[in-house]
């Protein structure tokens, strides 16, 4: 007897053993039906080696209760004693699979289907399994069957006698047998149908690649063909009801719960389309109307159940398409989209535990292979496997990818997969999710032979196969194109010169020889700099192909590395910065204008870093300001001030427009903007302010050069127009207004003077040719336009606005607002100008007509001959032009009234509109969702072109990087023109209402 307060030793052997649970486990010991072998050390030590001891010694315990009598008892002991193979195997599962227990405790004798250890018992196959189904008469006696068979995969899984490759085949095999049982079931239950038709079944997805779960949905299609003699659309039916029978004799749970659901989804048009079809039938679908994913699927398309015949025909007309399928247009973007998609649809709290479908998981490893398979299998028979490992096996000894690469994810994909087996096998529930129990995580752990600290050994594991699964499968597809140009291992196997421009064209690359070329100039030779990108190029590769255009986002890259690979700080930016790299990548493959910007001064790229130096927040204008004066005080001449300005300016343009792009693509650590009006004002502000700045800095310079410290006049820039409203974009022009006031004592002819050579001089010295883009400055919108003179005194506006003003003016001076120079004068210019633009009373209906004249006029006029005026961002039905007029009119008319209304900025001006009740709240946003899409439209088109444009680009490639810009992805140009004409066209309809009604 123990003495109190002290534990047994068979407690202190038992916590030994792996018991977690001593206590549970010496009652369970004391049972009687193990009475016999209670003191058998045998046992105990037979125990301690299962995953979870406790669960084991369980469901023995039920198993042993489960026998019909003492003498069923008696020898299930005495075998489990005496024979090493069914002691491991049963113990084995009993610790591994309360499903599998329950099992074994409803059929009591099933365990002796563990006691066989032959040669042959070691590698079952379908004939195998078709015996051990043979028997089975009903969807019940099936289903008991099957778990039979399930049993004795799973000991020797568990046991170590097959590895996760060949027991994802065995479960495939087994499933095969199973098809062809519940099919020959339903010809039994319907014979008049079975003589009607041939009806073959096509195993998909992970049951025809020989690589299936325990338990997952058994993926298929069926192919049905009439008897001769038979009329087709009646064979048709028969097969459709056989197909129906044996899904149901599958899936539907009965007293012994189900199989597995078969799924038929993968078939031609999905769910919507018929459960069978000819074999002609598929055939048309798949040349006509397949997406890529669809070919992608193919892949594993396996004949297992019906009409062998039938089957062969099946894949032998369906394989030629699918090594067809690198040949369509974005190919590789569609792939790639595709899993995006899939990654993007998981539950956020279950991203960091999938093992299947997260980032680092298997899908990665299979879309990474699939993907070579398809670029590479038409030339090279070797790639066509179902199968994950032996294709990437066939994709390494062919040099399509390094064997290093290869052997790193073989191992932790089958590291993976032992995971998601474990994990299914302990309920036979479909799942993917790693469990966060601290129990489930040590049965887990000890499974999979981490014995001294299972948990933890578990995690650090499991987080290291899927970081590199997650550093490798993009790398993948682009490593192996630097091996084929750089050639710095003599004797590897690499990828042909053909294959390498297979590659290149699947990436979406116009000029593959180009690219292999520009490839060659940056990875080649032993230098430091050529190392490192060797290692940056296969993640910048993959982040080019993302892009409308890859052969640019590739040169682009040469020539920023040609003029700054010598730089230290450079190559160490793009290694060290998380997000440089990237955002590089990004920009420089977007269009134009980014690397036009870029390439004048490389060293920008700085920018591009996510540490304190570098940065793509937008300046605000007094920063900018700020330094543009301070080059101007450091500079000898306009001349020099004026240039530096520049430079500066093309600095913030460039931080500006990467920005944009950023926040319009998204990258892995910042995602896609989803406020695309925040991204619309920011650029509007950003280039405002920039612009701002700018001409504070050059009239500072000019000012300096011919006066000194102080003009003979006070001078005030003021900004009109999208300038005015902090709205320019890109390629905006500053539409301005000057307006001087000569010094007290000062000549009025000399101030005058004065500003006018200001005025010209800022001009010129801004539109200079040079390496930096000029700055256009415009005066149209001064009163008496260009017939009036330049620069005007406060006075002399005062009284023109006072006698003259058109409506079209002070409609104009809506926008105005200070921009640069003197304050006191810019504040004393937008007090004169208020009362017109907000006059007391509103608008008189004839000013009213005016105004709806003059717009009318302008759409007529000014729309550019041959353009579409549905997809005219500006002058277009519900573009720019008619959002502003309706909203401008409302200013005009309430303005003096509501302080709301009382901005330059049209976004503003339309929520106070709202606010003060003078639009539903509806229209203000199809009025404000127009303007914004207008307004990014016209921004992506100069980045793109490089050229400022009103309207779509009619060239593809260009066309398809707007789409980008804008949220649409490859192939779906379409879908962006339709939804910008569904946009305009409500805006339109408000726009009809409110200004012409």
């Amino acid at each position: 007897m123990t003495a109190p307060g002290r534990r047994s030793s068979t407690f202190t052997r038992l916590l030994r053993h792996g018991f977690t649970d001593p206590s549970a486990a010496e009652r369970l010991l004391d049972a009687v039906e193990l009475a016999p072998v209670r003191d058998d050390p045998v046992l105990l030590e037979a125990l301690g080696a299962t995953a979870d001891p406790d669960l084991a010694l369980h469901g023995l315990v039920r198993l042993l209760e489960a026998q019909p009598d003492p003498t069923a008892r008696r020898e299930l002991l005495d075998t489990l004693i005496a024979a090493k193979p069914l002691r491991d195997r049963l113990l084995g599962v009993l610790g591994a699979s309360e499903a599998l227990a329950d099992h074994l405790a409803r059929h009591a004798g099933d365990w002796r289907a563990l006691v066989t250890y032959e040669p042959r018992d070691l590698h079952r196959g379908v004939e195998d399994f078709e015996r051990g189904l043979a028997e089975a008469d009903d969807p019940v006696s099936l289903r008991v069957a099957y778990r039979r068979c399930l049993l004795s995969i799973a000991a020797r899984d568990v046991c170590g006698t097959i590895d996760v490759a060949e027991t994802a085949a065995e479960l495939a095999d087994l499933a095969t047998a199973t098809l062809r049982a519940a099919l020959a079931l339903a010809e039994a239950a319907a014979p008049e149908d079975a003589a009607l038709c041939r009806l073959a079944v096509i195993a998909m997805g992970k049951c025809g690649g020989h690589e299936l779960n325990y338990v997952s949905d058994v993926d298929v299609i069926f192919v049905g063909e009439a008897v001769e003699g038979a009329d087709e659309p009646r064979a048709l039916r028969a097969a459709t009801a056989l197909a129906s029978h044996l899904m149901r004799i599958c899936s539907e749970t009965t007293v012994e719960g189900s199989i597995w659901p078969v799924d038929a989804n993968l078939r031609p048009e999905g769910r919507n389309g018929p459960l069978v079809r000819t074999l002609s039938s598929h055939l048309a679908y798949y040349q006509r109307w397949a997406k890529t994913w669809e070919f992608q699927a193919l892949l594993k398309a396996r004949p297992v159940a019906g009409d062998p015949g039938l089957g062969a025909e099946y894949v032998a007309a369906l394989q030629p398409l699918v090594w067809q399928a690198a040949d369509r247009e974005n190919f590789v973007p569609d792939v790639q989209k595709m899993r995006r998609r899939v990654v993007e649809n998981i539950p956020a709290a279950e991203v960091d535990r999938q093992l299947k479908l997260g980032p680092g998981g298997l899908r990665d490893v299979e879309f990474a292979v699939q993907l070579l398979q398809l670029v590479h299998g038409r030339a090279d028979t070797s790639l066509h496997s179902g199968t994950t490992l032996d294709a990437l096996e066939a994709l390494a000894a062919g040099g399509y990818v390094g064997r290093a690469d290869a052997a790193q994810l073989d191992e932790a994909y089958r590291f993976l997969r032992s995971m998601e087996h474990r994990i299914q096998l302990h309920r036979l529930r479909r799942t993917h999710l790693v469990p966060e129990d601290e129990a489930d995580l040590r049965r887990l752990g000890r499974s999979l032979g981490l014995r001294t600290d299972p948990v933890a050994g578990l995690l650090r594991a499991w987080k290291r196969h899927a970081s590199v699964v997650r550093r490798l499968h993009e790398k993948l597809f682009y490593r192996p194109l630097l091996d084929a140009v750089a050639q710095l291992a003599p004797g590897e196997a690499r990828l042909s010169a053909e294959a390498a421009r297979e590659r290149m064209v699947a990436l979406g690359y116009a000029d593959p020889a180009a690219a292999l070329r520009h490839l060659e100039a940056l990875a080649s030779g032993v230098t430091r700099k050529a190392a490192i990108q060797r290692t940056l190029l296969p993640v910048l590769l993959g982040w080019f192909a993302d892009s409308a255009d890859p052969d640019a986002g590739l040169l682009n890259f040469r020539k920023v590395s040609d003029a700054l690979g010598k730089t230290p700080w450079y190559l160490r930016l793009l290694r060290d910065e998380g997000a440089a790299a990237e955002n590089l990548a990004r920009v420089l493959s977007a269009g134009r204008l980014a690397p036009d910007l870029l390439m004048r001064a490389p060293e920008a790229v700085a920018l591009l870093g996510d540490g304190n130096a570098g940065g793509l927040a937008p300046r605000g204008r007094a920063q900018l300001e700020q330094e543009t004066l301070a080059a101007v005080r450091r500079a000898d001449g306009a001349v020099q001030a004026v240039a530096a300005v520049r430079g500066v300016r093309r600095r913030e343009l460039f931080r500006t427009a990467a920005a944009d792009i950023v926040g319009s693509y998204g990258t892995e650590a910042q995602p896609v903007e989803a406020d695309q009006g925040a991204l619309v004002d920011r650029v509007g502000a950003a280039v405002s302010d920039l612009t701002a700045a700018t001409l504070a800095g050059t009239l500072r310079a000019v000012a300096r050069e011919g006066w000194g410290d102080t003009l003979p006049t006070r001078f005030a820039i003021i900004g009109m127009g999208r300038f005015g409203g902090h709205e320019l974009g890109y390629g905006s022009d500053a539409d301005v207004l000057f307006v001087h006031e000569p010094r007290d004592g000062a000549d009025e002819r000399e101030a005058a003077d004065a500003a006018n050579k200001v005025v010209s001089e800022m001009r010129r010295l801004l539109q200079v040719p040079s390496a930096d883009p000029p700055l256009l400055i415009d005066a149209d919108l001064r009163p008496e336009g260009k017939s009036g003179p330049l620069v005007r005194t406060l006075k002399s506006y005062e009284a023109y606005y006072r006698r003259w003003s058109l409506a079209w003016e002070r409609h104009a001076l809506l926008r105005a607002e200070f921009v640069a120079g003197d304050e006191d004068l810019g504040r004393r210019f937008i007090e004169l100008v208020d009362p017109l633009r907000y006059p007391a009373g509103g608008l008189g209906d004839d000013a009213v007509r005016e105004i709806r004249r003059l717009k009318a006029r302008m759409e007529s006029e000014r729309l550019p001959r041959g353009a579409d005026p549905k997809l005219h961002a500006k002058l277009g039905p519900g573009g720019l032009s008619d959002v502003e007029w309706t909203v401008q009119l409302m200013q005009l008319r309430h303005g003096h009234e509501e302080a709301g209304l009382r901005t330059t900025r049209t976004r503003a001006a339309l929520a106070a509109a709202c606010e003060a009740g003078l639009i539903s709240t509806e229209n203000a946003t199809t009025l404000d969702e127009a303007w914004v899409l207008a307004t990014r439209v016209r921004n992506a088109v100069m980045l793109v072109r490089g050229r400022a444009g009103d309207t779509f680009p009619t060239d593809p490639r260009e066309l398809a990087a707007v789409g980008r810009y804008l949220g649409h992805g490859p192939g779906h140009a379409g879908d962006m023109l339709d939804e910008y004409r569904r946009t305009a066209r409500r805006a339109r309809a408000v726009v009809d209402e409110l200004f012409y009604a």
